[in-house]
């Protein structure tokens, strides 16, 4: 039903992971854009919503979510790497025998660790622009931040899980669509759904939760044992939904034959690579 789909994802992988082997430098560069892309989605996002949340305008999730596509776009669009959509991409070609599970472990240990430096090195670039230095300690930025740092661990987790569903639902269909246009709406709604929602996202929470500890008016509760807090449980969540959710899920549907696990590049390189994200 989803072959074409299903093997279009399993390529992509396999790209992915000849590019990691062959060109670490170089992949390790897409994985820093990755985290610092969704980290200028995260400051437009709060940027917009800080106002609204000092009003108590009931508009504030909606013109949040309304704006949040950026980050996912410039992913896509522009070519990078996200620790979240590769759970989906690996789950697959491992299923279907094309990578291994050391493949699978190895990309997403570098790309979450190359993500997390992007979106820390992107928070030292918006500390010295300023912008948030005379923010309160009410400021949406903090209050967001620590309700994140404070949260039911077991309530962190069913968000990362609805969050990831939702990230791969928008690559898995960007697959399926004929034109950009399209492509643009899909990746749109998605990430609405997700930040209107309240869902929690590791990539996301890396630039937020690290930008409010770096500033100078963060309240006391935002500390570095609340990063932890927040991190660890919406990471494992962020993977059971799209390992589960999306990759396992659609395999089973849609089973691609186990092929001999090859390290060398693919014929097809060129053609996926605008899909890495």
């Amino acid at each position: 039903m989803f072959k074409p789909t299903v093997e279009a994802i399993i390529e992509a992988a396999v790209n992915k992971r000849d590019h990691m082997n062959e060109q670490l430098p170089r992949y390790f560069i897409s994985t820093l854009l990755a985290g610092a892309y969704v980290g200028l989605a995260i400051i437009l996002i709060f940027t917009l919503g800080g106002p609204l949340a000092a009003a108590g305008s009931p508009f504030q999730g909606l013109v949040m979510g309304a704006s949040f596509g950026l980050a996912l776009t410039l992913v896509i669009f522009a070519g990078s790497e996200l620790f979240t959509g590769n759970h989906m991409f690996f789950t697959m070609s491992t299923l279907a025998g094309r990578t291994t599970y050391k493949d699978t472990f190895k990309n997403w240990g570098i790309v979450f660790v190359g993500n997390l430096i992007g979106a820390l090195l992107l928070c030292l670039l918006i500390l010295g622009t300023g912008l948030f230095k005379a923010a309160p300690a009410e400021h949406l930025i903090f209050t967001a931040a620590a309700n994140k740092m404070t949260a039911p661990l077991t309530e962190l987790f069913f968000r990362g899980i609805l969050c990831n569903w939702l990230v791969c639902l928008a690559i898995w269909m960007s697959f399926r669509a004929k034109d950009d246009i399209s492509k643009l709406v899909l990746i749109w709604w998605c990430l609405f759904a997700f930040i209107a929602s309240g869902y929690e996202h590791s990539v996301a929470n890396m630039t937020l939760l690290s930008l409010a500890s770096l500033l100078p008016n963060a309240p006391e509760v935002i500390t570095l044992g609340g990063w932890l807090h927040n991190m660890i449980p919406v990471t494992l969540g962020n993977m059971v939904g799209g390992i589960l959710f999306m990759g396992m899920a659609y395999w089973f549907i849609s089973p691609v034959k186990s092929k001999k696990v090859s390290n060398a590049p693919t014929e097809h390189a060129d053609a996926v690579h605008k899909h890495v994200s």
